[in-house]
C-alpha cells in the first residue's frame, strides 16, 4: 500500500553524509515528520478522482495495521467505518467537497487490524480543486480519542471512580457546575488540572473565576457562549481554546463535557480536557504545506488568487486607491532544461525565487502559478511603480545570476503588468491583461516589462 516517508527516510542530508545544507522543503518535511510521528496522529492523502489513499505509518500503529494488511483505496476505508456511523461520514465529506464547509470533520468508530474498534476524530481539508471547483485531492489527519470517550462514559456513573483511575494520567478529569445565579465552580477536578491550567484542585472547588483569567482573551467569548449553547439544549460541550499559562506559555486546550440540569435549575458538566497543542501545530504545519510551493518555497497558485481576491476587496471597499499585478516569465527557460538538465532548471527556479523574494516589500503578495511563470501584486502601486519595479527586478538579476559549480547561469524575464481594477468582475481579468501585456514582451524580443491598456 502507499504510506508516508517515514523520519527516517527522511532524516536530514548532514546525518546521511549529503553534505551540511538541507534543502528547505525536506527540512519541512523532516520536521514535519518527526512530529507527527511522534505525537501518534495518523496523517491521510486522498486522490479523489482515482480514489486512492496515502496513510502515514503512524495511521497504521494506531489502528494495528502493518503495510501488508491495510488497503488504500477509498471503498475500502470506508468498510473500516462502523456501519452506524458511515453515513454521517460521507455526508461530512461530501459537504466539504461541495464547499459547505471550511474543513471535513467527523468523529466516528473504526475498525482496526484486530477487529475490534476504536473512536477516532478525523478532519481534513481539500488542498487542490480543478477549473471547476471539483475536489482533486484531499489532505488529513486522525486520532485516537477511545480513551477520552471511555472516560466521559465513565464520568457520567461515578465521579469518584473516574478520580482515582485519572489522576496519573495527561489530561484533567473534572465536574464543572454552573449555579443557578450564573456563578460557577469545579467542584471535582483530577490531578491533571496542575499540567492543564497549572493551578491546583482546591483553587477552582468554589469559583471557576482563575479557570477563566488563563483563557486567551480571544477565546474567552467563544468559550463561554459554547457552555451557554451546552447548557440551554443539554447538548455535549465541545471547545477548542487557548490558554495563556506562566509556566508553559501559550497552548491549546480541548474540553469534552456531557451536561445534566440539577434540581436547583443548575447545570453539572461531566468531562475531560485535554492538551492538543501539538495536534494544533501539525494542523498548522499540513495547512502551509497545503499552500506552499515546495521547489522554491513560494505560496502556490491556489493561495496566491486568495491574496488577489483580499486585494481586489480592499479596492472595492476604498481602503486602497490602486493596486498592480505582474505576470513574470523566465526567458529562454527550456533551453537551460535542455543543455543543463532540469535539476539545474529546479536551480533557476529556486534563484529566481530568492531573487524575487529579496525585492519585494512586506505588504507584496507573490505566487507559483505554473512552470516558470510567477505572479506579484503591488498594493498601492501605480503601474509607472509597477514598471520601476520590474526594471529593478531585472538588474538585479543580472548583476546576480546563477552560480553552479564552474558555470554561471544568466537568468532573464520578461514582465507583463497591469492595474487591478476594482470593478472589473473578479481577479481574473487583472491577470488576463497582464497575461497579454508579458506575452507582447515575449514577442519584442525577451527580457522586457510591457504596461497592459487601460
Amino acid at each position: 500500500m502507499t504510506s508516508f516517508p517515514t523520519p527516517r527516510e527522511l532524516m536530514p542530508p548532514d546525518s546521511c553524509g549529503e553534505g551540511l545544507a538541507m534543502a528547505p522543503a525536506r527540512a519541512a518535511e523532516w520536521e514535519l515528520a518527526l512530529a507527527i510521528d511522534g505525537s501518534g496522529t495518523g496523517v491521510w492523502d486522498r486522490n479523489v478522482q482515482t480514489g486512492q489513499m496515502s496513510y502515514s505509518s503512524a495511521w497504521m500503529r494506531m489502528l494495528g495495521y502493518a503495510d501488508v494488511d491495510a488497503t488504500n483505496h477509498i471503498d475500502d476505508s470506508y468498510t473500516r467505518v462502523d456501519p452506524d456511523d458511515l453515513a454521517m461520514v460521507q455526508a461530512r465529506i461530501a459537504e466539504h467537497f461541495d464547499g459547505r464547509s471550511a474543513m471535513y470533520e467527523a468523529q466516528h468508530r473504526i475498525r482496526c487490524q484486530d477487529g475490534g474498534y476504536k473512536w477516532v476524530v478525523s478532519r481534513g481539508k481539500v488542498v487542490s480543486r480543478d477549473a471547476d471547483g471539483l475536489a482533486l485531492r484531499m489532505t488529513g489527519i486522525t486520532y485516537d480519542i477511545s480513551t477520552q470517550m471511555a472516560l466521559a462514559e465513565q464520568l457520567r456513573h461515578s465521579a469518584e471512580l473516574l478520580t482515582n483511575l485519572t489522576d496519573d494520567m495527561p489530561g484533567m478529569v473534572y465536574q464543572y457546575l454552573e449555579r443557578s445565579d450564573g456563578s460557577a465552580c469545579f467542584p471535582h477536578a483530577s490531578a491533571g488540572i496542575h499540567a492543564i491550567y497549572e493551578l491546583r484542585p482546591e483553587q477552582v472547588r468554589d469559583s471557576a473565576a482563575g479557570v477563566d483569567a488563563l483563557i486567551h482573551p480571544d477565546d474567552l467569548e467563544r468559550y463561554r457562549a459554547a457552555l451557554a449553547a451546552s447548557a440551554a439544549a443539554l447538548g455535549r460541550w465541545q471547545c477548542e481554546y487557548r490558554v495563556v499559562l506562566a509556566g508553559q506559555g501559550l497552548r491549546w486546550r480541548q474540553g469534552d463535557a456531557q451536561p445534566r440540569r440539577c434540581p436547583d435549575g443548575g447545570t453539572l458538566w461531566h468531562g475531560f480536557i485535554s492538551d492538543i497543542t501539538d495536534r494544533k501545530a501539525i494542523e498548522r504545519q499540513l495547512q502551509e504545506l497545503a499552500t506552499m510551493d515546495y521547489l522554491t518555497g513560494l505560496p502556490n497558485r491556489r493561495h496566491f488568487m486568495l491574496r488577489m481576491e483580499e486585494q481586489l476587496a480592499r479596492l472595492g471597499r476604498g481602503s486602497e486607491t490602486c493596486a498592480a499585478v505582474l505576470m513574470i516569465d523566465l526567458d529562454h527557460f527550456k533551453d537551460v532544461n535542455d543543455q543543463y538538465g532540469h535539476a539545474t532548471g529546479d536551480l533557476v527556479l529556486k534563484h529566481f525565487a530568492d531573487v524575487l523574494r529579496l525585492a519585494l516589500r512586506k505588504v507584496d503578495a507573490v505566487g507559483r502559478i505554473g512552470g516558470e511563470e510567477f505572479t506579484v501584486i503591488l498594493p498601492g502601486a501605480s503601474t509607472l511603480d509597477a514598471q520601476a519595479f520590474g526594471l529593478r527586478l531585472q538588474a538585479r538579476l543580472l548583476r546576480s545570476p546563477l552560480v553552479d559549480g564552474a558555470r554561471r547561469i544568466a537568468v532573464q524575464v520578461s514582465i507583463g503588468l497591469a492595474a487591478m481594477r476594482a470593478g472589473e468582475g473578479g481577479v481574473d481579468a487583472a491577470l488576463v491583461r497582464a497575461d497579454a501585456a508579458l506575452y507582447r514582451a515575449k514577442e519584442r524580443g525577451r527580457n522586457r516589462v510591457e504596461i497592459a491598456p487601460d
